[in-house]
């Protein structure tokens, strides 16, 4: 009997320990949200942090987040050209790129960018500071790391996401219209007309809302994990690692969640 048992013990034991692993990273990162709602509320966190990690999250995330937005915008044309027949109008592919990039495209390619530059430098520099010490320093100090360190950044991510995707979503646009000019002769005039055939103002909206939440997301995960980091610099590694996956798996659980949400 012990072998049906073991079948049917086994997997229940893996449930449980990924259910219970679930909880605790949720339960975590809903205190941080509420501790770090409170800090701001109170005037706990220094307008000169915030402005400092949005410079970091932001101005220096652009040149990066430019390079993938001109990609993706002379991707997508040249695809949308080389995948167009005779029997749709060529017009179509300003539709096509322009309802791309703003919709998915420029989104969920800024985060991926914020997530390797921005996001993993947070788990590393908050998980580092653990190992070493330092937050148990704050502690010591009366000072809660809350305010000091979480709050700026959650702050700082949540207002510029929405300003890189915006750059990104003009500068795909711009990239795949010149390249569609290029590749398949089609005028700008032209494309502009097909951008505008099948365009919601609720499109750019739309792709607002998704940096708003990814822009939240991001520093959240990566704050979370930094300060469950344990076990020296091999722990630092570990932390970063896992923290990057969660980004990654959140960005696009997230992403999957807006069409049935926010489009039907």
């Amino acid at each position: 009997m012990s072998g049906p048992l073991e079948i049917v013990a086994g997997p229940l034991r893996l449930l449980g320990r990924i259910s219970l692993s679930v909880a605790r990273h949720a339960g975590g990162m809903s205190l941080l949200v509420w501790r770090s709602a409170q800090a701001a509320a109170s005037g706990g966190v220094r307008f000169r942090d915030v402005i400092t990690q949005a410079y970091v999250i932001g101005v220096q995330s652009l040149p990066l987040v430019l390079v993938t937005a001109t990609l993706s915008g002379v991707v997508t044309s040249q695809q949308g050209g080389y995948q167009i027949t005779s029997s749709v109008p060529l017009y179509f592919l300003g539709s096509v790129v322009t309802s791309s990039v703003i919709l998915e495209l420029g989104p969920v390619l800024t985060a991926v960018v914020l997530i390797g530059r921005v996001g993993a430098r947070i788990t590393a520099e908050l998980g580092t500071m653990q190992v070493s010490e330092q937050i148990d320093a704050l502690y010591s100090l009366g000072r809660d790391p809350v305010p000091v360190l979480a709050a700026p950044r959650l702050i700082a991510g949540t207002l510029t996401m929405p300003a890189l995707v915006a750059i990104a979503d003009a500068v795909g646009v711009v990239a795949g219209m010149v390249a569609a000019r290029a590749t398949v002769g089609l005028g700008y005039e032209s494309f502009l007309y097909g951008s505008r055939v099948f365009w919601h103002s609720y499109d750019l909206f739309y792709s607002l809302m998704k940096a708003l939440v990814f822009g939240f997301t991001i520093p959240l995960v990566s704050v979370h994990m930094g300060l469950l980091t344990r076990g020296g610099a091999e722990g630092v590694g570990r932390s970063t690692t896992a923290s990057v996956v969660f980004m990654i798996i959140a960005v696009l659980v997230l992403d999957a969640m807006f069409p049935p949400l926010l489009l039907n």
